[in-house]
């Protein structure tokens, strides 16, 4: 089935339309999951879960939600709690800056007065909020027929109404806005944007799509090629690609991991924590990760009054700790 011109900005063909919503939204009904935020319109509960499955796999939220629900039941518990401890509680999760941002947001919400705000254009500017979290706030918790697009999302989209995605996508996100707006049964806003991400998570993968079983596949334009593309792009991939243990990411985590074991640490006793191999020539370095953990609010360091350069003979006696 041919697919509609990348360039084009035409309305997408009503039998289209009409196939695509219902076949989705019967999919949902006998697939989608039982997950907890499914349960809640409370803005500040769909927030926590949006930020938390950001880069996380959804099993391994769900504990993390509900420990920290217990923790900061309310959008007023978390603006109030020391950011160390926000911090500490996040462990495991991954992407350190969420859990700054999250606390921002909630301290901005407090500050209105503690009522989360409702449009799209309004969520975009609490702290560390973008199109998606917002467009998901005012989806989710207020029932608004918004569109927007995650991941999941837009392959869903891509592929169903333009064609195949890989090696890349070929249309850009205002189009891929545009066809989500298009597709959105009115009235069915929360619906059918969980289906789409649930579509996409569990059958339209990026690299293993079911489409053998897909209820789609009469519809899509991308199922005459999706797996040879996806098995074309990953033998250009091969194996080249940098090694996570070796990242400037990953010694971050390690920092902010041994500051939740220990709130107080000198660059000394620090270096061993991150770098097994650690020694006095690698001080520059692990300052510099310190110091960009404390431009993102992740760390606090306490410097010595006199000025100093750090060398590789000597590391000066500076303390580095969570924010207070």
């Amino acid at each position: 089935m041919p697919g509609i011109d990348p360039q084009s900005t035409d309305q997408i063909p009503g039998d289209l339309v009409a196939t695509f919503r219902t076949h989705l939204l019967d999919w949902w009904v006998h697939q989608h999951r039982d997950l907890p935020w499914r349960h809640t319109r409370d803005p500040y509960r769909i927030l926590i879960s949006e930020v938390m499955l950001q880069q996380t796999q959804v099993d391994r939220v769900i504990p993390y939600y509900h420990e920290w629900l217990e923790t900061f039941p309310t959008v007023e518990a978390l603006a109030a709690a020391p950011v160390a401890e926000v911090i500490r509680r996040w462990k495991g999760l991954g992407y350190n800056r969420r859990a700054v941002n999250l606390q921002r947001s909630a301290q901005a919400v407090v500050a209105m007065g503690g009522e989360f705000p409702r449009t799209v254009e309004e969520l975009l500017a609490l702290p560390g909020i973008g199109p998606y979290t917002a467009g998901a706030i005012a989806c989710f918790a207020f029932e608004q027929d918004v569109p927007f697009f995650d991941t999941n999302m837009r392959r869903v989209l891509h592929r169903v109404i333009i064609g195949s995605d890989v090696p890349k996508p070929v249309v850009s996100d205002r189009r891929i806005t545009e066809l989500a707006a298009q597709m959105l049964p009115p009235g069915e806003g929360w619906v059918w944007n969980q289906a789409l991400i649930e579509f996409g998570a569990l059958q339209c993968t990026a690299r293993k799509p079911l489409c053998v079983i897909c209820p789609l596949q009469a519809e899509c334009r991308a199922r005459p090629t999706i797996h040879a593309d996806i098995a074309a792009a990953g033998r250009k991939r091969g194996g080249t690609g940098e090694v996570f243990e070796t990242t400037n990411r990953y010694f971050r985590g390690r920092v902010v991991d041994a500051l939740r074991e220990d709130a107080s640490l000198t660059l000394q006793e620090l270096g061993p924590k991150v770098k097994a191999d650690f020694s006095s020539e690698d001080g520059a370095w692990l300052y510099g990760v310190v110091q960009g953990l404390a431009r993102d609010g992740l760390a606090r360091i306490a410097e010595p009054a006199a000025p100093y350069t750090i060398s590789e003979e000597t590391l000066p006696e500076i303390t580095v700790t969570l924010p207070e």
